[in-house]
């Protein structure tokens, strides 16, 4: 559905997009992750056609951005950090008036007014002036403009900017609702907000995309294999000897013992083969109790601090 192919955006000698490159399978989330100024609002700029790259190709929803730029603006919901929206207008003049810009059938405009109204609970606030609006219903209204159209496509900067924790839930909960239906691109800071909401994730540092995965399998490549947390009840120095000498594990630390003989250890495995099922039999073999066998991962502001986070020398 969108296809990103070494895109180059430069402004002189600086390269604010360099040779990015990434995929979105229709119906997904995709969050683009990356510090400020890594290239993020660039390349959402060019993939929405107010921007022209320097270099490479971009295709959405079928047509290139470049060569067919109308055609994409009637696929795509834009949501920009900042909404384009007018403080002097009520919100229903105003999404009157973009959906007349958008060009939304006539037979259909006040139908679809209404969903995107109920949508995004601004039904009571419909007659109200946007500037009299408070940070989070603006940017509810910025994102009812984005989809008053039906959009294949949807590309929001920072959608819960502003909102409180309740509609920020609420607002997840509504982008993960539109997936599948719309392939969605997805910018944002609040790392718990990728993690709860995308299928996949590109981290871009300094215009280059540096990761581009699930973040379970970053977490997993870039820890150097998987680390589980095993708690065993048993004789703990003996566990502990057992469990070091178990096929596929090369590091152990002691977690301390808890009551009733629990101990507890972070097994790190060398990410040959998964090692549970050996652990597992070690356990059941030596007649102790297995009370817990859990994956652990890096966190994604793990990943994206390793990923993004430059040493510099002394």
């Amino acid at each position: 559905m969108i296809e990103v192919k070494d895109l180059v955006k430069t402004y002189g000698a600086l390269a604010a997009v360099d040779r990015v490159t990434f995929s979105v399978p229709q119906g997904a989330i995709l969050g683009l992750l990356g510090p400020n100024g890594a290239g993020k609002t660039t390349t959402m700029r060019i993939l929405t056609t107010s921007l022209s790259p320097s270099a490479g190709k971009a295709v959405v929803a079928g047509f290139d951005v470049v060569d067919q730029p109308e055609e994409v603006r009637k696929r795509i919901g834009y949501l920009p950090e900042i909404p384009p929206i007018y403080g002097d207008m009520t919100v229903i003049n105003y999404l009157k008036f973009v959906s007349d810009i958008k060009e939304v059938p006539q037979d259909k405009k006040a139908n679809r007014i209404g969903e995107v109204l109920e949508m995004l609970s601004l039904e009571d606030m419909s007659r109200r002036l946007i500037g009299h609006l408070s940070l989070g219903y603006r940017q509810r209204v910025g994102l009812a403009q984005a989809l008053l159209h039906d959009p294949e496509v949807l590309i929001l900067d920072e959608p819960t900017r502003g909102l409180d924790p309740k509609q920020i839930l609420e607002i997840r909960k509504l982008i993960k609702s539109l997936s599948g239906k719309r392939t969605i691109i997805l910018s944002t800071h609040i790392l718990p907000e990728v993690s709860s909401t995308c299928d996949d994730v590109v981290i871009i540092d300094r215009g280059r995309v540096v990761a581009a995965d699930t973040v379970e399998n970053l977490s997993q490549r870039l820890s150097g294999g998987k680390t589980l947390e095993v708690e065993v009840k048993g004789p703990a120095a003996e566990v502990e000897k057992a469990l070091e000498k178990t096929e596929g594990v090369s590091a152990l630390k002691s977690l301390g013992n808890g009551s009733r003989g629990v101990c507890r250890f972070e097994v790190t495995t060398d990410g040959s083969n998964d090692a549970r099922e050996a652990l597992f039999q070690c356990i059941v073999r030596n007649k102790w109790v297995l009370y817990q066998l859990t994956p652990l991962g890096m966190s994604l502001e793990d990943v994206f601090l390793k990923l993004t986070t430059k040493e510099t020398a002394a």
